[in-house]
């Protein structure tokens, strides 16, 4: 029985692993909120952890709003760069693996081809600055620890864009929606289970190190909200619009696609086309 920690309980991430639990005997998942547990504070992880003989550490909590960081920069350092580290130091002292989630946020560059995990980072904004600056403490911290790189991410629980557009949908006849970002969405309940069959799978010494996991395929913000309204049988009149007719306080990266081959090859992961996921969250909003 693998003993394994998630943080972030209540999020997207983590309510999809605990959705997941249940397909996973051999696995002793334990969840915790702030209530529960503070990753920010170092004595009160030391404490936790040696009350729990736990095996694996999934860090599912972060600080995701974008914008908001823009003006909270203490709090999103916090959350998003001072926690993995101190999580990352914990679990090196008691062979803890670790797996850490980050951002294509971290990918701000001009390009022309899907982002490998050696590629130049260039955040912009407080959000993608302290994205990396996690995945930096983990790595130099803990030589059993692997930070996976999503993008895009929606689920049927929590905030997210694929819910708002099915708000929106109805409640307006015409959206505008930005054509000039170009990603892959990530159904956060495949990512779950990658990470779930990742664990199963390998050995954990071998649980170092970035990794890239989004859906397959390419599209645009505006090609997906038009998905999610063919799929959801929700008629509203998209309208595709430049990046800056819709100025945000923090900037998105034009292009982040991710490329998927290391952890295909590593792990033997089989991905999903977003389309293919989507219709299947789309179903259990509208069982």
């Amino acid at each position: 029985m693998a003993h394994i920690l998630v943080t972030g309980a209540n999020g997207q991430l983590g309510s999809e692993l605990d959705a997941l639990s249940t397909q996973y005997p051999d696995f002793d998942l334990f969840f915790t909120d702030r209530s529960l547990l503070d990753i920010t504070n170092e004595e009160d992880i030391a404490r936790f952890l040696d009350q729990h003989p736990f095996q694996y550490l999934i860090n599912a909590a972060a600080y995701t709003a974008v914008d908001k960081a823009e003006t909270e920069p203490e709090l999103a350092k916090k959350v998003n760069a001072l926690a993995p580290g101190l999580l990352a130091k914990a679990c090196k002292q008691r062979n803890i693996a670790l797996l850490h989630f980050s951002t294509d946020y971290v990918y701000h560059t001009e390009h022309n081809r899907p982002f490998k995990e050696d590629d130049f980072t260039a955040p912009k904004g407080v959000y993608a600055q302290t994205k990396l600056d996690g995945d930096l403490a983990v790595l130099s911290h803990t030589d059993n620890g692997m930070v996976i790189r999503t993008s895009w991410v929606y689920s049927s629980f929590g905030h997210n864009f694929v819910k708002t557009m099915l708000r929106l949908g109805k409640e307006r006849d015409q959206l505008n929606i930005v054509f000039d970002q170009i990603g892959t969405p990530t159904y956060a309940r495949d990512l779950a289970k990658a990470t779930l069959d990742i664990i199963q799978e390998a050995k954990k010494e071998e649980l170092q190190g970035i990794y890239h996991y989004s859906n397959e395929g390419v599209c645009s913000w505006y090609d997906f909200a038009l998905a999610i309204f063919e799929l959801a049988l929700i008629t509203c009149d998209v309208r595709p619009i430049e990046s800056k007719d819709y100025p945000t306080p923090a900037e998105r990266p034009p292009f982040s696609v991710l490329n998927k081959g290391k952890i295909k090859e590593d792990f033997g992961i089989s991905i999903p086309h977003w389309r293919e996921s989507l219709a299947d969250c789309i179903s259990l909003l509208f069982p």
